[in-house]
């Protein structure tokens, strides 16, 4: 996806998780473990974006999980709100805004996509410790986090 703009772009992650595990890929360009996401693209809401990147990077089908408020009416779609943002550096001139989704698979089949990653993998808390290269402590307080509320909605 070449980005929107030189200085700026806006970006989904979706951390899915099922049976008290979290969906992570071995992204190939970055060598770090990250959950499912990328680009929102010109044409796309972030929502579309997060469903999207899920099926793309995962071949599994996703419900996002979070509050859609009332509001939709003619000329405004209510979107449901994502669990957190963040704002972090690519290089010394570009940054990403971040919309972290929590999720649950709905369907599809899991695949690797060979393309854009080395390794798909359902990992529990404890075992975010063990992947190397290590993941950020960043990314891993979101896994955990994302693991916690959605167990406990179970």
């Amino acid at each position: 996806m070449p980005h929107l703009h030189e200085k700026i772009d806006f970006t989904v992650a979706i951390f899915v998780v099922h049976d008290g595990r979290i969906l992570l890929i071995h992204h190939r360009k970055l060598d770090k473990w990250l959950p499912l996401g990328g680009h929102i693209e010109l044409d796309e809401d972030p929502e579309q974006a997060a469903l999207r990147e899920a099926k793309e990077e995962s071949g599994l089908d996703v419900e996002l999980l979070g509050e859609r408020p009332p509001t939709t009416g003619p000329g405004t779609r209510a979107l449901i709100a994502p669990r957190f943002l963040d704002i972090h550096r690519i290089n010394e001139t570009h940054e990403h805004i971040g919309m972290m989704y929590w999720a649950r698979p709905k369907g599809g089949k899991l695949m690797l996509a060979t393309g854009e990653h080395h390794d798909i993998r359902w990992c529990s808390a404890a075992e975010l410790d063990m992947l190397r290269p290590p993941m950020s402590d960043a990314v891993k307080w979101y896994c955990r986090s994302a693991i916690r509320e959605i167990s406990s909605r179970i």
